[in-house]
């Protein structure tokens, strides 16, 4: 059974020819041909622009430290498709994957598949109700209302922040992205938001009251703030911590604790068990690899999916306290759908170079026009189309005192990741793992 794993994915692959189907038709369809494997547990539903891979993470971390048996699904994956689905962080066995994919693939036909993403998710959904979860958390794939997580309802939902983003699929306002991120809000199910941009917040706050869904907003009804030895406070409507800490990078990821303290107090009121001790050490354990991720520290090698302007902003703010720009190269490959002139412009005003290179994907984009746009900015930028070989040439030339720094998508990290497991010895001293969130 184990040997037709590699013809399942690649027949999970295909279906990426699809493309991107907004729409809950062929997702609850698949999910009545399962069984509604989505009824049998409780659900923690998280969408927004950026952090909400972070968000779920510690969600998923507090409640499997409490004791609890916790599914989380989350895309895209680095290097394995397992990545995507994981129970108590660990990910989905290859016997498993193949299991979930036979039992979709018999509920749906060659004349009417699923998307790509529509497919892995009834996977996860039917793996997590097979092992008999607790708890599911699951981060949307983009925007929310349509997307195909959003047959689940949540016991409670997260919406991090809204940026424009994917705006062929999801409107070109600020109000438009919000509305699609608000289409996750159930009827009477709570909600929080860090939503802080007064027309983005008032559509959120529409849709909740409508939907007669209490919401609490980060800033407002729930606070954090940061204290100088490092750690932060929580002050929420029923719940305050104090001396809290946060396992993943960035300043960002206080915020991002700040959300997820809010809907665990609203699961809290409603009857979940939940000691402090499991909160505490769920968010100083928590681990989100591929962002701000240090993989090496001689010479430094930093990894950091940062995809859109908003988390190029997170990864420009890390930099410039961590990195001489003297010193810095980056290896950037961005997909051609991203606001990559705005991006470029933002990283090469932090490095001495710049090697633009392009994942193995189809959105990717091609680096030779980037450089025609960065040597406007810049004057040391290389075309290295390989991801690996950008990587191999970058450190190849890299005295022990400087850093690299790659970035630009997470199909970019993925490809450096799966390179940089293979050539462990390019670090002068052992690679240490500071999986990172942004």
């Amino acid at each position: 059974m184990i040997d037709s794993l590699d013809d399942h994915l690649e027949a999970l692959y295909r279906l990426r020819r699809f493309g991107i189907k907004l729409g809950l038709g062929p997702i609850s369809r698949l999910m009545r041909g399962l069984g509604d494997p989505h009824r049998m547990y409780d659900c923690v539903h998280i969408a927004g622009t950026n952090g909400k891979g972070s968000i779920a993470s510690m969600v998923a971390s507090v409640l499997s430290r409490a004791g609890y048996k916790v599914g989380l699904y989350t895309s895209p994956h680095l290097v394995h498709f397992n990545e995507r689905i994981r129970i108590n962080g660990a990910p989905i066995a290859d016997e498993e994957v193949v299991r979930a994919a036979e039992a979709v693939r018999r509920i749906y036909t060659q004349s009417d598949p699923p998307t790509f993403f529509e497919c892995a998710t009834a996977m996860a959904l039917y793996h997590f109700a097979q092992e008999a979860v607790d708890w599911a958390v699951l981060e949307t794939g983009m925007g929310g209302r349509f997307d195909a997580t959003n047959v689940v309802t949540p016991q409670a939902c997260v919406i991090s922040n809204v940026t424009l983003e994917h705006t062929e699929y999801l409107g070109t306002r600020l109000e438009d992205i919000a509305e699609e991120k608000a289409g996750i809000i159930k009827p009477g199910v709570p909600a929080v938001t860090g939503v802080r941009q007064r027309q983005a917040l008032a559509v959120i706050e529409k849709t909740a009251n409508r939907a007669a869904a209490p919401l609490r907003r980060l800033g407002k009804e729930i606070r954090v703030r940061q204290t100088a030895n490092g750690t932060f406070h929580y002050v929420g409507d029923t719940r305050q911590w104090r001396g809290l800490t946060v396992g993943l990078s960035g300043s960002h990821q206080v915020q991002n604790a700040g959300l997820v303290l809010g809907a665990l107090e609203f699961l809290q009121e409603k009857g979940l068990i939940l000691p402090d001790e499991a909160v505490y050490a769920g968010l100083r354990e928590v681990s989100w690899p591929g962002r701000l991720e240090i993989v090496c520290h001689s010479p430094l090698v930093l990894l950091d999916g940062a995809h859109n302007p908003g988390a190029v902003g997170v990864l420009e703010r890390f930099l410039r306290t961590q990195t001489d720009p003297g010193v810095l190269t980056m290896v950037v490959g961005i997909l051609r759908d991203k606001a990559w002139r705005g991006m470029l412009r933002r990283l090469a005003a932090l490095c001495n170079r710049m090697i633009l290179t392009r994942p193995q994907y189809e959105r990717a984009d091609d680096p030779a026009e980037q450089a025609r746009f960065v040597r406007n900015y810049h004057g040391n930028v290389e075309v290295i189309p390989r991801i690996d070989e950008a990587i191999a040439f970058a450190l190849d030339t890299l005295d022990s005192d400087a850093a690299l720094c790659i970035t630009g998508s997470l199909y970019t990290i993925g490809e450096a990741k799966a390179y940089l497991e293979r050539h462990q010895p390019i670090c002068r001293h052992r690679p240490v793992s500071s999986p990172t969130g942004s």
